[in-house]
C-alpha cells in the first residue's frame, strides 16, 4: 500500500511530507492520512512548529476531482473541516509550497498560517473552470488575505499565478528560488518565527470593505460577459459574504454555494469535458510501449495565415522551423507577419525582446524543396484543394527522408486520397489546426487507414508539447468538426429561407452560450470559403436547389463577410449590424423557390440547428469516425465555440433527453414534407439507444 504522509521531527519542528503520487490530489485517504499527522504533531509538546511540503512532489494539484458526486467526497474527514481544524492548532504551521497548489491544495496552504514558496512554484483557484467555487474557505480566507478585489479576480479567473506575484499580492510571505532546498528553507523560516516575538498565527487585520457598489457592478460585469454561468455568480456571493459576516458564518455560507454548485448540470458538463480531455489520448493500438519518432527540426509548407500560425506553434515550444513558399513576395510577407504577431505579445508584456529574437532565430524561410530534406514532420498548409494537395506530397515524397511525418492541415479533404499519392502512406497524417494556428487549442489528427501507429502516437506526443488538445479523428468529408458543421449551417440557412433573419437565428445560438452564431461565423471565416467548398460538391446537391442558396447569392455579389464590409451584416469597422437587404433577398429566393414564408419560434431555431448537429455527431459515433461521445464534445467546445459549461453537443442531448431529440427530430421531418424527408432523418444510433431505453450515449 502507497504511503501517504512522510511523517519526520528535525527537533523543534515536525515534517509532514504529503506523498501522494502524482500531484498530491487530496482525496479522502489522503485527507484521513494527513488529518492523523497534523494531529499527532500538535498534540507532541516536543513539536513547536510543523512544515507541511510535497514529499519530491508539488505541495498538491487540489481536491481528487473523480470523488465529486460521490460520498467521498463528505466522508470526514472532509476538506472544509480538516482545514478548520488545521486553522485552529495553535503553533506555526508553514506550507512550503514546490510545483503546484491550486484549489484545494491552495486552500491547504491558506489555513496554515505562513507560505513560504520556490519561485517557479504557481498558485491558483480553478475551480470557477469546472463550474465550482473553492469550497474548503478559499472565498473567505484569500480576502482577508490579499483583499476582496483581487481575490475575486483571482478566482473568477481561474487562472495561477506564479510564486513572485503571490508574494506581491500577500499571498506568500517568502521566496527561495529554483534548485534551492525548499524545506531546509522553511525549517530555517519556521525557527526564525519560533525565535520571534509574533505569535503562532499572525492576525489579520480587517477585511478592506468595497465601496457601496462594487459588487452590484461585479454582477453586472458576469451577467454581460459570462451569460447564464453559475459558478460565476456564486463565487461573487461568496466574497460579499467574506465581506459582509464573521469567518465561521462566511464559511458555512460557502459550504451552502459550493453543494449548490456541485450539483448543479453546468458543474456536471465541466466535470464530463475534464475526463473526456483524459480519455482522448487513449487511442486503440497505442500504449506506452508504442515508439515515438523523434521530433527535432519542423518544416511548414505555406507562409499564409494558417501556415504561420502553425510554424509559431513549434517555434514556440523552441523546434526549429523551416517556412516554405513558392514566390519570395509570399514568404516575406508571412515571415513579416510572425515578426508582427510577435511584436504584438512584446508590447502586451507577454515577450521580452530577447524571447522574440529567440523565436525568430529558430525561423527560416525557403523558396526550394531541397531545403526540407532533413525535417522529420512536414506539414503542408496550401489551399484546400485535393489536386493541389497531392502535387505537394507527390514533391514530399521524393524529397524528404525516410521516417520523416508527412502531414495534411486539410479541414475537409481525403487523407487517405493524399497519402495515396505517396511510396509511404503510413507516414501521412492529417493535422486539422484551427485558425488562428496559434491560438486555437484544438488539433484534429486524422488517421488514415494507412497511418502507422507510432506516426499517431507521435502526433499525439508533439500535440501536447506545442500545448495542443489534440482529437483522432477517422476518414470521411470534414471529419468531426465540419461534418457536424454542416447539418448545424445548413438548417440556420434554411431557416432564413423560411422566415427568420440571420440576427434571430445567432441570438438564439449565442443565447444558449455559443461564442458565436451561424452567420456571425461565416462572415468572419469568409462567405467565399464554403463556397468554394460548396462548389467541389455541386453534382451531390442538385437535388435541392434551397442548400445554401442565400450564402451562394451573397457570394456572387461579393459580400464575402467581415473581410469586405458586408455579408450577413454589414460592418462598420468592427461593428456588425443587421442588413435589412439580406432579409429582402432571402425572401425574393425563398418565393422563386416555392418556400412559404412563416413567422419562426426561437424554440424551432434552437431545436433544428442543435438536434441536427447532435444527429451528426451521433453518426460518426457510429461509423467509427469518432471514437466516444467525449471527443466530439471537445471537437466543438474547443474548435466552434459550443459553451463548455453545457459540456459540449453530445453532453447536451443527454440533459435535454435522448428521447426528446429523436422525437424533434421526428416532428420537425414530418412537418417539413420533402425537405424534412431528405434531410431531417434521424441517426440509426439515436433510434437504437431510445429504443434500449438508454439515457446515456454508447455505441450498442
Amino acid at each position: 500500500m502507497q504511503q501517504l504522509i512522510d511523517y519526520r521531527r528535525d527537533q523543534e519542528l515536525a515534517l509532514i511530507g504529503l506523498c501522494h503520487a502524482p500531484v498530491n490530489a487530496l482525496g479522502h485517504e489522503l485527507r484521513q492520512a494527513l488529518a492523523s499527522a497534523c494531529e499527532l504533531a500538535a498534540s507532541d509538546p516536543a513539536v513547536r512548529a510543523i512544515v507541511l511540503h510535497g514529499r519530491q512532489l508539488p505541495f498538491s494539484a487540489g481536491a481528487d476531482i473523480g470523488e465529486f458526486g460521490t460520498p467521498l467526497t463528505w466522508q470526514a474527514p472532509a476538506l472544509p473541516q480538516l482545514l478548520v481544524d488545521l486553522a485552529r492548532i495553535d503553533k506555526p504551521l508553514i506550507a512550503a509550497i514546490g510545483g503546484v497548489a491550486l484549489g484545494g491544495g491552495l486552500e491547504l496552504a491558506l489555513a496554515c498560517s505562513q507560505r513560504i514558496a520556490s519561485a517557479d512554484a504557481r498558485l491558483g483557484l480553478p475551480e470557477v473552470r469546472l463550474g465550482l467555487l473553492p469550497g474548503a474557505g478559499g472565498t473567505q480566507r484569500l480576502p482577508r488575505l490579499i483583499g476582496v478585489a483581487a481575490a475575486l479576480q483571482m478566482m473568477l479567473d481561474g487562472q495561477p499565478v506564479d510564486a513572485r506575484q503571490a508574494r506581491d499580492m500577500g499571498l506568500v510571505d517568502r521566496l527561495v528560488e529554483p534548485g534551492a532546498d525548499l524545506v531546509a528553507e522553511a525549517c530555517r523560516f519556521a525557527r526564525e518565527l519560533l525565535a520571534g516575538p509574533a505569535p503562532a498565527r499572525p492576525k489579520q487585520g480587517p477585511l478592506d470593505e468595497p465601496s457601496s457598489d462594487f459588487f452590484a457592478a461585479q454582477e453586472a460585469q458576469l451577467t454581460a460577459r459570462k451569460p447564464g454561468q453559475l459558478a460565476p455568480q456564486l463565487v461573487l456571493a461568496t466574497v460579499r459574504a467574506a465581506s459582509e459576516l464573521p469567518l465561521a458564518q462566511g464559511l458555512a455560507r460557502e459550504q451552502a454555494l459550493f453543494r449548490q454548485a456541485l450539483e448543479s448540470p453546468q458543474a456536471t458538463a465541466l466535470r464530463h469535458q475534464f475526463f473526456a480531455e483524459r480519455e482522448a489520448l487513449k487511442i486503440p493500438g497505442i500504449d506506452a510501449t508504442t515508439p515515438l519518432r523523434p521530433i527535432r527540426k519542423v518544416a511548414v509548407i505555406g507562409a499564409g495565415t494558417m501556415g504561420g500560425g502553425i510554424a509559431m506553434n513549434f517555434v514556440n515550444a523552441g523546434i526549429p522551423v523551416t517556412l516554405l513558399e513558392v514566390k519570395p513576395e509570399a514568404l516575406d510577407r508571412g515571415l513579416a507577419q510572425i515578426r508582427k504577431n510577435y511584436e504584438i505579445s512584446l508590447k502586451r508584456g507577454k515577450l521580452s525582446p530577447a524571447q522574440l529574437e529567440q523565436r525568430m532565430a529558430l525561423l527560416a524561410g525557403t523558396l526550394d524543396y531541397a531545403d526540407l530534406a532533413d525535417a522529420d514532420l512536414v506539414i503542408e498548409a496550401v489551399f484546400e484543394n485535393l489536386a493541389i494537395k497531392q502535387t505537394v506530397f507527390r514533391t514530399l515524397d521524393e524529397v524528404c527522408k525516410p521516417g520523416a511525418i508527412l502531414a495534411s492541415n486539410t479541414s475537409t479533404l481525403d487523407v487517405d486520397q493524399i497519402a495515396a499519392v505517396t511510396r509511404r502512406p503510413q507516414d501521412v497524417v492529417g493535422l486539422h489546426f484551427f485558425s488562428p494556428a496559434n491560438v486555437m487549442r484544438l488539433l484534429e489528427v486524422v488517421r488514415g487507414e494507412a497511418t502507422a501507429p507510432d506516426v499517431l502516437a507521435t502526433t499525439l506526443q508533439i500535440a501536447r508539447r506545442i500545448g495542443k488538445l489534440p482529437v483522432v479523428s477517422r476518414v470521411c468529408f470534414g471529419f468531426i468538426g465540419n461534418r457536424m458543421l454542416e447539418p448545424y449551417a445548413r438548417e440556420a440557412h434554411r431557416l432564413v429561407l423560411e422566415g427568420a433573419s440571420p440576427a434571430q437565428v445567432d441570438r438564439v445560438l449565442t443565447g444558449l452560450g455559443l461564442a458565436m452564431g451561424v452567420f456571425a461565423m461565416y462572415d468572419l471565416a469568409g462567405i467565399d470559403i464554403g463556397y468554394l467548398v460548396r462548389e467541389a460538391m455541386r453534382d451531390q446537391l442538385a437535388h435541392d436547389p434551397s442548400y445554401f442558396r442565400l450564402a451562394d447569392e451573397l457570394c456572387a455579389r461579393g459580400w464575402h463577410g467581415q473581410k469586405s464590409g458586408r455579408g450577413f451584416y454589414r460592418y462598420e469597422g468592427r461593428e456588425r449590424l443587421e442588413d435589412a437587404e439580406v432579409v429582402e433577398i432571402a425572401e425574393r429566393l425563398a418565393a422563386e423557390l416555392g418556400i412559404q414564408q412563416r413567422s419562426i419560434s426561437d424554440q424551432e431555431i434552437h431545436d433544428r440547428c442543435l438536434f441536427m448537429l447532435i444527429n451528426e455527431g451521433l453518426q460518426l459515433l457510429d461509423e467509427g469516425i469518432a471514437l466516444r461521445s467525449g471527443d466530439v464534445d471537445l471537437v466543438w467546445i474547443n474548435g466552434y465555440g459550443f459553451p463548455a459549461w453545457r459540456g459540449g453537443p453530445l453532453h447536451y442531448a443527454e440533459q435535454l433527453g435522448l428521447a426528446e431529440v429523436l422525437a424533434g427530430i421526428e416532428q420537425y421531418r414530418d412537418r417539413l414534407g420533402a425537405y424534412g424527408a431528405l434531410w431531417l432523418q434521424p441517426a440509426p444510433l439515436l433510434q437504437r439507444l431510445v429504443a434500449a431505453g438508454k439515457t446515456r450515449i454508447e455505441i450498442c
